[in-house]
């Protein structure tokens, strides 16, 4: 397996800390709104990437976070006179509901920065401690001038860097860039600290729950959308350099964002569209087949043209899926278990390369032609059409897609049979009705 490491800036070979076990964790939602379809991005491109571990025969211990306080659910919490935990609970159902809709493999872990607060608080306590942190007036700031190593995961230097958009301006803070570990604070929710009631500012969050989750060790896989790199990954580096003296993650892994003609999709931009409504409107299959078209760490524009490409494309797999089924099932035959090995094996050969996709996706469209010329000789060979249809069965699995297989009873075939027969007879106005009920079935 080879990851594109954004820490090196180049692919490398996955070697995993303790052999056969591969641990990730993925940044998760600060749940105050629904999640928009660029949101999903992110839950398809980790879930695909521990699919394919797995296949690969490794154990993954997969952890994404709910950070659970924030101020924009303070904000909406006041906003709409209920508690924050309200607030925070509505999204984290809303969103484990976009979750399952897209066919994800259950998250091991779901930890919570409201159930993290002694951990999280100890942490920043730390860092004070060891110089690294300093208190201004109930808040606390980490001290980025004081750590020389700031920057390498963003590659940047110090003294290029401008105040991002999640860095507090505070002109009593050491430096612009320091950003805030502990902030003090009079409306919402908060908690008892050595530096007064405040709550945990975002960077720390991750870090902290990666330690408890991780038993405080070294990670193999960080991963994130890109937008996360800096400054919140970068950040999350600098705490556990000062704290537990590694880098947090062997690799850190960034999927890219999802534009649309205008430029990138966010909330604040208005330019989204709910995760849950688009699921809704075009399927779970279309929808991760759509968000694995492009290589994960590259851009993809969302717009009709390449939603309605994606959906071209899952069509002809579809059919294809179905006309071996319909074939199978009416001839009263059953699939054996056998694939086509060497293409599964070339398949997974693309998905190790940085889950390279857009190639994973020629060698399904190579086994779907193979499928189609099995169907279409006069002499029906099952075995050859079971090796083709297991083989991109599998490999769908693998990329998170599930289509359903046709079902048909008894009367459903004596129907087929019924339409074959009114066919060769030429009474095509009894075969229409045949057609029509087996139309409606989605056997035809």
């Amino acid at each position: 397996m080879k990851l594109y490491n954004s820490y090196t800036l180049k692919e490398e070979e996955f070697k995993p800390i303790n052999e056969g076990q591969v641990n990730m964790y993925v940044c998760g939602p600060t749940v105050y709104n629904h999640a928009h379809i660029g949101n999903a991005r992110p839950i398809v491109v980790f879930d695909t990437l521990r699919r394919t571990l797995e296949a690969l025969g490794y154990k993954v211990k997969f952890v994404s976070n709910f950070t659970d306080v924030d101020d924009k659910i303070i904000n909406k919490a006041i906003e709409e006179g209920v508690s924050e935990k309200e607030i925070a609970e509505r999204y984290i159902k809303a969103y484990n509901d976009v979750r399952n809709s897209l066919n994800i493999i259950p998250i091991d872990v779901t930890p919570r920065v409201t159930e993290t607060m002694d951990e999280i608080i100890a942490f920043i306590d730390e860092l004070v401690k060891k110089g690294w942190a300093y208190e201004l007036d109930g808040d606390v700031y980490f001290s980025v001038k004081d750590d020389p190593n700031y920057g390498e995961l963003s590659h940047q230097k110090l003294e290029d860097l401008d105040s991002g958009a999640r860095v507090e301006i505070d002109e009593a803070k050491k430096n612009p860039l320091d950003f805030a570990l502990w902030k003090k604070t009079e409306k919402g929710i908060k908690w008892d600290s050595p530096w007064g009631e405040g709550r945990p500012g975002w960077h720390t969050e991750c870090v902290v729950m990666i330690g408890k989750e991780f038993d405080g060790g070294l990670i193999d896989i960080h991963g994130g959308g890109k937008d996360l790199k800096f400054p919140h990954h970068e950040n999350e580096m600098a705490q556990s350099r000062c704290v537990n003296g590694h880098h947090l993650a062997n690799y850190w892994v960034h999927n890219g964002m999802l534009e649309t003609k205008g430029g990138k999709m966010s909330k604040s931009l208005g330019n989204t569209q709910w995760a849950k409504d688009v699921i809704e409107q075009y399927g779970a299959n279309l929808v991760r087949w759509f968000l694995l078209s492009a290589r994960y760490r590259d851009s993809l524009i969302y717009d009709d043209e390449t939603f309605n490409a994606a959906k071209t494309e899952l069509n002809k797999i579809e059919l294809a899926l179905k006309q071996a089924e319909v074939k199978v099932k009416t001839s009263r035959k059953e699939f054996s278990n056998s694939y086509n090995e060497e293409k599964y094996e070339e398949f997974l050969k693309q998905m190790q390369d940085d889950l390279n996709t857009p190639n994973a996706y020629m060698v399904i469209f190579d086994t779907v032609k193979l499928l189609n010329q099995a169907l279409r000789v006069k002499e029906i060979d099952f075995e050859e059409i079971s090796k083709q249809y297991n083989a991109i069965k599998k490999m769908l699995d693998i990329l998170g897609i599930d289509i359903k297989e046709v079902k048909m009873d008894d009367d459903d075939l004596k129907t087929y049979d019924a339409w074959l027969v009114a066919k060769n007879q030429k009474d095509f106005e009894t075969a229409d009705k045949y057609r029509a009920v087996l139309t409606e079935k989605g056997i035809l």
